[in-house]
């Protein structure tokens, strides 16, 4: 049994009870004369057990045996006290131990955030896996971005009440999936070096390791034999500027290291889908309407890729890696206001000239109004909102091509 004489904080600091084997009695422990410790605490013996001696305050501790009547008789005289259990130390020692037979309970632990496995981690087999990552398969809203430019193009080839040409549609659509993924490998192998230094794409295949440069080049070339199957669907002059259309995108990752705007020679090169689309259809190009949706393209491709680009900001100025969002900084919503606008007006003026019916103007309305929405709620600090502002483009062109399918067949 051990008594404490002294206060109560500096039992909590000085206290030590430490099991003794081989007793499970119960005994009780009487705790000063404090008004939060004048309380009878039932303790197991087994835990008791000689500690050392406090600053200014002594312990003593001895057993209680039946043989001291005195003391018993008077702890047994006391009025009945609602029992406690001991209160916390600050040492790790003298916390209560867990019942006889329960594992004692962990810490919770912090909760993880995990993205959703995409379909490739699901179904494809672990050799296929990093070539599917590299291609950018995982991530398809980006191949719409690739294919509304032909597709809007094919629908402009149409004649007037008749639907554009399905097979045509599918086939680029094919495309698309070949040609963004050979863009992207290409993109992958220059910038290799550079990606491991940017939190967002230093787990890509080629960055991280989990193919080695040669695989990747393997694999490119492979890329480029479909694309050429894709080409040799088509008339002669597609084939010849579907060509050389592929050299302007393995362009493209060495303008990040030329020019301040990269962003702009993007938009020159995807939107030339516009015109592949139509040489694909009709023998003859209509420059009155594809030059006006040419540019139309080129600024639309500026604003979403300003806003893709913004995810990397800091450690693109950090690589010396040239973007526009780099090179606008915070006017960035100034310029890309400017694109949108013109970009607008440019596809109101191909509408014009192409004859299109009232109905594609309400819905080039609506596709003003998904920029203005981008453009003024986009938070351009926070990376998932500026990924979420740059697929959701592929409703732009959904609007569009609505629009231009309405202004023809109605």
């Amino acid at each position: 049994m051990a008594f404490y004489c002294g206060s109560s904080s500096s039992l909590l600091q000085h206290t030590r009870i430490l099991p003794v084997s081989g007793s499970v009695k119960q005994s009780r422990a009487l705790c000063g004369s404090t008004r939060d410790f004048s309380k009878f605490h039932r303790v197991p013996a087994s835990r008791i057990r000689e500690v050392q001696a406090t600053r200014g305050h002594g312990i003593v501790v001895s057993a209680i045996s039946s043989t001291e009547p005195p003391v018993q008789k008077e702890l047994d005289e006391s009025p009945p006290r609602p029992q406690h259990p001991l209160p916390a130390s600050s040492s790790a020692a003298s916390s209560p131990e867990p019942p006889v037979g329960k594992e004692p309970e962990s810490p919770p632990r912090q909760q993880q955030e995990h993205s959703p496995a995409s379909w490739v981690e699901r179904w494809l087999p672990a050799a296929a896996r990093p070539y599917a990552l590299l291609a950018r398969l995982d991530k398809p809203d980006a191949i719409w971005l690739y294919a509304w430019p032909c597709f809007w193009s094919i629908a402009l080839a149409a004649n007037k009440a008749e639907l554009p040409d399905m097979k045509m549609l599918a086939l680029f659509g094919f495309g698309s999936v070949i040609l963004r993924g050979a863009a992207c490998t290409v993109n992958d192998l220059l910038d290799r070096d550079i990606d491991k230094k940017v939190e967002r794409t230093k787990s890509r295949p080629l960055a991280s390791g989990a193919l080695t440069p040669a695989q990747g080049f393997y694999f490119l070339v492979f890329q480029v034999l479909l694309w050429l199957g894709f080409l040799l669907q088509l008339n002669k002059r597609s084939l010849i500027m579907g060509a050389s259309w592929l050299v302007l995108f393995f362009s493209y990752p060495l303008m990040k290291r030329l020019i301040l705007w990269p962003q702009a020679f993007l938009g020159f090169t995807v939107s030339c889908g516009v015109f592949l689309g139509s040489a694909a259809i009709k023998e003859s190009l209509d420059y009155a309407v594809l030059l006006p949706m040419y540019f139309a393209g080129m600024c639309w491709i500026l604003v979403y890729d300003t806003i893709y680009a913004h995810q990397d900001r800091k450690d693109d100025f950090k690589a010396g890696v040239k973007s526009t969002a780099v090179t606008f900084g915070d006017n960035t919503k100034y310029w890309l206001s400017g694109f949108g606008a013109a970009c607008i007006n440019c596809l109101a003026l191909a509408g014009y000239n192409a004859h299109l019916a009232w109905p594609y103007y309400p819905f080039l309305a609506a596709a003003a109004g998904h920029l203005v929405w981008q453009v003024s709620t986009v938070d351009l600090s926070n990376k998932s909102d500026c990924h979420r502002k740059f697929v959701s483009n592929k409703w732009f062109g959904a609007l569009l091509f609505g629009g231009i399918l309405s202004g023809i067949y109605l």
